[in-house]
């Protein structure tokens, strides 16, 4: 079903039906429909096929298409002639289940058409990858050429990339660790608390009624202030007033705003437009549950066991996934592996903005410019 959340052009999102599924934590959907999008055409053998996994208030819209033309997040490295040229790939991206842009989610509604609300079972990224796999295998994918993700995209590529080795030749993590910190866990606690003491939130069932939207809006301004660099906000802002708004212009309480504060009212407003304030806490309590090594002992031992050709990306002025973290997973799965660097002063936000910069590094890593199986090339390689 789609929510009210996201509502796209007709013929944007295809979807498909994966099946009833009970999630690590124990809950459990009695029918889940993963929404998609794709670009190219998958040939014959399906050897063709990448996955791209969005971030945390991302969705399937990674580049234009012809049902739907408007600018996708990553057109960068998506489309005819770009890294990811596909006039040459099939290219897949599933909205993550829990989120509001077609895949099941709270605002879904159960067998009994009420809203899931509270009763929308905990999901996790290893959760996410389980399902995405169905759909890969609904969809006649035996194995992905690449899995490529930034951020709590990254999150999902790293975990595709451990727990199905046989199903993944490549993996491209930007911007992401092997686990979320506690400082990350940190910072998604603060938004995830955010949201639920707004007193709309009614314990995650206030569907019937007002949304929790002023909670929604401060998770927003408290995560985007991680997605930016310091330097770059002391530059765009400074101490600057608000046009003519005056930060000392009152007596009792402040009235007028900073530059700053204008720009985060605008990031919290717009993303008030397009997000469901229950699937925003879904999909950071899955982000603070990130962890390849979980049950598998260590994040150490599980990328041993990766097989996938990797390329990792690191923003270098990123304050919420240090590249340092990166490198981490370059020591940790077998074989010498680069880091390689987005050059950008904004911040997090920089694996959105500037990608391309690695544009021939990721064709000549994973072999985007033929059809040629990375393993096969990294054998030749080696000899």
């Amino acid at each position: 079903m789609l929510n009210d959340f996201g509502n796209r052009p007709a013929g944007a999102l295809k979807t498909a039906e994966v099946g009833a599924y009970t999630f690590e934590a124990g809950g459990r959907l009695p029918d889940v429909t993963l929404a998609y999008e794709t670009w190219g055409t998958l040939n014959e053998d399906g050897s063709n096929a990448i996955l791209v996994a969005h971030a945390l208030t991302g969705d399937s819209h990674v580049a234009a298409t012809a049902a739907d033309p408007s600018i996708g997040w990553w057109e960068g490295l998506l489309g005819p002639g770009r890294p990811i040229d596909t006039e040459r790939w099939f290219v897949i991206a599933p909205a993550m289940v829990g989120g509001c842009y077609g895949s099941t989610g709270p605002a879904s509604l159960d067998p009994e058409g009420k809203p899931y609300g509270s009763r929308f079972p905990f999901v996790t990224i290893r959760d996410s990858v389980h399902l995405e796999a169905r759909l890969a295998q609904a969809l006649g994918i035996e194995r992905f050429h690449t899995v490529i993700g930034g951020s709590m995209g990254g999150a999902r590529a790293l975990e595709w990339a451990v727990t199905y080795p046989e199903m993944v030749e490549g993996v491209a993590v930007f911007a992401c660790g092997a686990a979320s910190t506690a400082e990350q866990i940190a910072f998604g606690q603060a938004q995830v608390l955010a949201v639920e003491n707004d007193p709309h939130f009614a314990g995650g069932d206030y569907y019937a009624g007002p949304a929790p939207q002023a909670g929604l809006g401060l998770a927003r301004r408290i995560a985007h202030i991680t997605y930016r660099a310091e330097y770059e906000l002391a530059v765009r802002f400074g101490r600057s007033a608000q046009g003519s708004e005056d930060p000392f212009g009152a007596p009792q309480r402040r009235r007028g705003r900073y530059q700053v504060e204008s720009y985060l009212d605008h990031q919290a407003e717009k993303l008030l437009k397009r997000f469901d304030p229950n699937a925003y806490i879904v999909l950071a309590e899955a982000l603070m549950s990130h962890d390849v090594g979980r049950g598998r002992g260590g994040v150490d031992q599980a990328l041993a066991g990766v097989t996938a050709v990797p390329f990792l990306a690191a923003v270098t002025t990123d304050r919420l996934y240090f590249p340092e973290q990166s490198q981490e997973i370059a020591d940790a799965v077998p074989g010498e592996h680069q880091v390689h660097m987005i050059d950008s002063p904004i911040g997090h936000d920089g694996f959105l903005t500037s990608a391309e910069q690695l544009g021939d590094a990721m064709r000549e890593t994973l072999r985007l410019g033929t059809h040629t199986s990375l393993a096969a090339s990294l054998a030749h390689q080696q000899l």
